[in-house]
């Protein structure tokens, strides 16, 4: 992402899911593509792998986000149809808000590339002030997912985080431009 605004940056997280990466059983490149890929706006605060386990995902998100102050948590992985795959399941526990714009938007991208892509069960909420996605478990769909919703990324942040004049001019509300509606 060339030309990010450094004044923007915010705190990271990406939670990897997997009960065979959680034993070092295969290989984990996810983590490191996505330190890659969200470097230019974001301090990377922890990377963490965990099993495909409701308690330890949960676990996992709560302290990312209350004790290490995160303004967003990737997850990567147990977003898919297998008995296994209980990461939305564990992401919608810790919710407080629902965040489904993300979620929409890689499932649209991911199905115009394969129609396996409808079979994503991802979804994204907002914890307190921590936004929380869930992205897929191979290197090259979180590339294309994380191409698609990088974009607004910093503004859901500075939404997140409360900071006054964060909304670009062009999407103010039309009463802050003098429109009003006929009573």
């Amino acid at each position: 992402m060339t030309g990010f605004d450094e004044t923007r940056r915010f705190k990271a997280c990406v939670l990897i899911v997997s009960d065979s990466r959680s034993i070092g059983a295969t290989e984990e490149r996810v983590g490191p593509l996505l330190r890659d890929l969200l470097e230019p706006m974001a301090e990377i605060i922890k990377i963490d792998v965990v099993p495909d386990n409701m308690a330890s995902i949960t676990r996992a998100l709560i302290s990312m986000s209350l004790n290490l102050g995160a303004d967003l948590i990737l997850t990567s992985g147990g977003t898919g149809f297998s008995p296994r795959d209980v990461t939305p399941e564990a992401t919608m526990m810790v919710s407080t808000k629902m965040a489904p714009g993300f979620a929409e938007e890689m499932r649209r991208v991911s199905t115009s590339i394969t129609p396996h892509g409808m079979l994503s069960r991802a979804v994204s909420v907002i914890y307190e002030k921590t936004l929380i996605i869930n992205m897929p478990g191979s290197p090259k769909a979180v590339r294309e997912c994380f191409d698609a919703i990088s974009p607004a990324l910093p503004h859901a942040i500075e939404t997140l985080r409360g900071e006054s004049g964060s909304e670009p001019e062009d999407h103010r509300h039309r009463f802050d431009k003098g429109i009003v509606p006929d009573r």
